[in-house]
């Protein structure tokens, strides 16, 4: 049985100058980092945590829902909100994951992610691009702009007008995509988009549609909300839509690159998406993450463009440029918009207007498309290097900046634990799926680590494959 929540040492100080869910949820974060609560205990409801603290619940839900995008809390629906997994179970129970540590000199965080590992550690997990290679001049001219700017009294909730400008006409250029600012609300990234749009039309009980394999952030967002999370078939080129249920309030997909078995969506089967949709009534919620790196294929278009009124967009900079910068956009109908600014605005959820500002010079002075011209050359030779060692083996290679390799299902973990001991830290599929793993293999990303690297550490990934 889980422990009382009541006797853990949780408080907010309303005389703190930090707002009450920040201070919330960096309490419990600081409880689940030092072992004060563990993996799989059971939290109480918002209403009783918040009746304790003498909080709205508002406060409590804002605590909540930061942690779950970040991972350390996972719903089950119809039992509440638990410690996600932080501890490697043994082999053959429950939702197993790969070994993450073994006797080498490493600091891995547990939950498979993160930058804390020692030198000469080889990191080829997927989800980071590589930050070393920009253009600093340009940095610091945007920053300066953004310091020349004085600050906002009254943010709009939907952005900057100044940057739904320049992403309605980034978004014109790089996706053709033909919108207007009224379109743009700007995010502080892909999972902050992601539950505007879950506060805004899930209500507890309705059933959202996730990916299987997918993104477990998506997942953990829904529960969030109290949606019953629905496993959506996907194959070599993406989401299933034959078969997909009538009774989906909302449909998050991944069509330009599919997280993690790497497929792009075909234009017939996107059809017959928007077909779906548009004859049940739900909402696709279309992550075009990766949309910027292309390899030997010409872009398809996005979902937005066949279908604005039915479909929701969401990007960010995180792999265009850093995760550091906090910034992304959605793209929808203006109706749309303006409901989901209403939800913000009762959240409270901003995105910071300094750093607005400046991706708006970004954008303005061409910096930002100069960037990604320059890294889609330079993952095109790290995906040329993977592509090179691991040969015919490699899935899912037009796109993004991760490939998949299938094996079969018991070769896995000791791979994963010889690679980690050799220091190569890989990710397997397992941890990608919510029920039962239908295909077994490695999941490597090679944004994070320098060319050199990654011929290095998928060399050892050859050679252990064998």
């Amino acid at each position: 049985m889980p422990r009382s929540f009541v006797d853990l040492p949780v408080s907010v100080d309303r005389g703190a100058g930090t707002a009450l869910a920040v201070q919330l949820g960096d309490r419990l974060r600081d409880a689940m980092r030092g072992g004060t609560l563990t993996s799989g205990e059971r939290l109480p409801s918002t209403r009783a945590l918040a009746r304790r603290l003498a909080v709205s619940r508002t406060v409590v839900t804002e605590a909540y829902q930061q942690l779950y995008a970040e991972g350390w809390l996972e719903g089950r629906h119809g039992s509440g909100t638990y410690v996600a997994d932080m501890a490697l179970p043994p082999e053959g129970e429950g939702d197993r994951r790969e070994p993450a540590s073994v006797s080498v000199p490493l600091t891995v965080p547990v939950n498979g992610y993160g930058n804390g590992h020692g030198p000469g550690v080889i990191d080829l997990r997927p989800g980071q691009p590589w930050v070393h290679d920009y253009d600093r001049a340009a940095w610091r001219r945007a920053w300066r702009g953004a310091a020349d700017l004085p600050p906002a009294s009254d943010p709009d909730p939907r952005g900057l007008p100044r940057l739904r400008a320049a992403l309605a006409e980034h978004l014109r250029r790089t996706r053709a995509i033909p919108v207007g600012p009224e379109n743009v609300m700007v995010t502080r990234g892909t999972g902050n988009g992601l539950d505007l749009v879950a506060a805004t039309l899930l209500r507890p009980g309705d059933r959202a549609g996730v990916e299987e394999p997918g993104y477990r952030v998506a997942r953990n967002v829904f529960a969030g909300r109290g949606a019953e999370i629905v496993p959506c078939p996907v194959d070599e080129d993406g989401v299933v839509v034959d078969g997909l249920p009538d009774d989906l309030r909302v449909l998050y997909t991944t069509p330009a690159h599919q997280y993690p078995l790497g497929g792009r969506l075909p234009i017939p089967r996107r059809e017959r998406l928007l077909a779906w949709a548009r004859r049940t009534g739900a909402i696709v919620v279309e992550d075009d993450y990766d949309a910027e790196f292309r390899y030997d294929v010409a872009p398809l278009p996005a979902l937005h463009g066949l279908d604005p009124g039915q479909v929701v967009l969401l990007g960010s900079l995180s792999k265009a440029l850093t995760p550091d910068i906090g910034v992304g956009w959605l793209v929808a109908r203006p109706s749309f918009v303006e409901a989901l600014a209403v939800t913000r605005d009762a959240l409270a959820d901003r995105t910071g207007g300094p750093a607005q500002q400046a991706v708006a010079v970004l954008l303005e002075k061409g910096d930002l498309d100069r960037h990604l011209r320059r890294m889609r050359l330079e993952y095109a030779r790290r995906r040329a290097v993977v592509v090179d060692i691991l040969g015919s083996r490699v899935t899912g290679d037009t796109a993004g900046l991760h490939v998949m390799v299938e094996l079969p299902e018991h070769a896995v973990a000791p791979l994963v634990e010889a690679a980690h001991a050799r220091g190569v830290l890989l990710d397997s599929m397992a941890r990608h799926y919510h029920g039962p793993r239908l295909r077994h293999g490695l999941v490597i990303g090679y944004g994070s680590a320098s060319r050199a690297d990654v011929r290095r550490g998928v060399s050892v990934v050859a050679e252990l494959i064998g």
